[in-house]
């Protein structure tokens, strides 16, 4: 049975019996009420309106009639019909990376649409342009680079793109290895730019595989390595340091797709093995990290980071019409997009203004809390002989199988299981996995299969650690429900 009882970090929010709600709660966390209907914030999105208005007060008045009554029916329409979602929002989603933005966030977004600046000029958006530099620096400057080239863009597709881009152009020719649980656009991206694709085998944990890579490294033309710093389908953590360590024999790039993972270099709890990999990070030559996951921002917003300024030589372009405004840098000149959205700078930078990014502080304690959450589930999972969680969570991301007779009976489990979570409330995710990650595990008696359908929880909300119990318990009467079942 699962029994949060036994979990010492347990504690529900004072006052609150879980299982009678039925409304959204608000939870106060260490990074601020983040359930999105709170409405109380809104209210200082009308005072800084009033002020950014203020810098505009030279020119004649402008004021255009709105039909108010209008966009009140259609925007009640759309509020209708944003109903059929998922509670992102909400602690009892638990299943893919969704994360719900920083309130701060959502009113700096909004407070910027006005002006609705386009970063890719800088008369297009002269502060937003500045505020995402500086935010870019920050971000860099949490993997240990005073020095970099690296900007905003649409999220981490297109921040790896960017990355192999300019592999391919210091490597031409050469292949992309990434491991078979690396997010599986690399593959795509690799084909778009037209360069070869070596798909390196993982271990039991799902990380890549040393012998294996070195195996791929002796057979010649590998140009670049990506080492994922939390796989997008269970959270493992490659070997960076072992990865550092072949290049210094073998010489190719190292890029490291940090996306989802990049923000636990400021936890610190994290197991010795992820924590050696992210203090090597910032030996590697490009990094992607995705600040709509963990950096509590909106979407979309991916970053992408070159240790070496130098690359910018292959963004050099001309464009007549564009880069008149100022000799300064413009941002469109060290990209490969062309309209972005000042907005999201403006709520990266001051998400980062309320919650610097810094070890011990309220931003690296909530991905703390993350990690405590995970391990709480996890650990009231392996305690349950019904479920066998593949392993321990190196990040937050939490991972098991149904048992059963057979790996097929398994994976049906499972899908009835997520089914019958949904009904109560519960969301969690379905992910499919190789046999070399489940059998330490044994989850099943036989292997009628090579892969099994598992059970994920991305346990990315700081809330979860205080709603754990709660989640405990509709899993426990999800899978009793699942049993009746014929």
């Amino acid at each position: 049975m699962l029994d949060a009882r036994c979990l010492p970090l347990t504690r529900l929010p004072r006052g609150v019996e879980v299982a009678e709600r039925h409304s959204l709660a608000r939870i106060e966390t260490t990074w601020g009420l983040l359930m999105t209907f709170d409405h109380e914030s809104l209210s200082l999105l009308g005072e800084c309106l009033r002020s950014l208005e203020q810098g505009f007060g030279h020119l004649p008045d402008f004021a255009p009639r709105l039909d108010l009554d209008g966009m009140r029916t259609v925007l009640l329409e759309a509020a209708e019909r944003m109903r059929d979602n998922y509670p992102h929002h909400h602690p009892l989603y638990i299943g893919q990376m969704l994360k719900p933005p920083h309130p701060v966030a959502r009113l700096a977004y909004a407070l910027a649409m006005v002006l609705n600046p386009n970063n890719h000029a800088l008369d297009g958006g002269r502060a937003s342009s500045m505020m995402e530099k500086e935010a870019v620096a920050q971000l860099a400057r949490m993997f240990g680079w005073e020095t970099h080239l690296g900007h905003l863009c649409g999220g981490g597709t297109m921040a790896n793109f960017e990355a192999l881009w300019v592999a391919r152009e210091l490597r031409p020719a050469q292949a992309v290895a990434a491991s078979a649980q690396a997010h599986y656009t690399h593959a795509r991206l690799a084909a778009v730019l037209g360069i070869p694709f070596r798909k390196v085998g993982v271990d039991p944990r799902g990380r890549m595989d040393l012998q294996a890579l070195e195996e791929t490294l002796a057979a010649g033309q590998i140009g670049t390595v990506v080492a994922t710093l939390g796989t997008t389908a269970a959270g493992a953590v490659d070997p960076l340091p072992e990865v550092l360590a072949l290049r210094d024999h073998y010489d190719f790039r190292v890029h490291v797709d940090a996306a989802y993972g990049g923000y636990y270099t400021l936890a610190g709890n994290l197991g010795p093995e992820a924590r050696a990999a992210f203090d090597r990070v910032g030996e590697a030559d490009s990094i992607v990290i995705d600040p709509h996951k963990h950096g509590l921002q909106p979407y979309s917003c991916g970053c992408v980071l070159f240790r070496d300024p130098a690359v910018g030589r292959f963004y050099r372009h001309d464009s007549p019409y564009t880069y008149f405004s100022s000799a300064e840098l413009h941002l469109g000149e060290i990209s490969l997009e062309c309209s972005r959205p000042g907005a999201s700078a403006v709520a990266l930078w001051t998400t980062m203004r309320l919650l610097p990014l810094e070890p011990g502080g309220a931003f690296a304690r909530g991905l703390e809390a993350c990690r405590e959450a995970a391990g709480m589930l996890h650990q009231a999972l392996n305690q349950d002989g019904r479920f066998a969680p593949l392993f321990p969570s190196e990040l937050d991301i939490v991972v098991w199988a149904v048992r059963a007779e057979t790996a097929s009976e398994s994976s049906a489990r499972a899908r009835r299981l997520f089914a019958a979570a949904a009904e109560r409330d519960l969301h969690l995710a379905l992910a499919t996995f190789p046999r070399i990650m489940l059998e330490a595990a044994a989850p099943v008696a036989r292997w009628d299969a090579d892969e099994i359908v598992c059970l994920r929880a991305c346990v990315m909300k700081p809330e979860h650690r205080e709603w754990m119990p709660e989640i405990l318990k509709r899993l426990e009467v999800a899978d009793e429900d699942r049993g009746r079942e014929p």
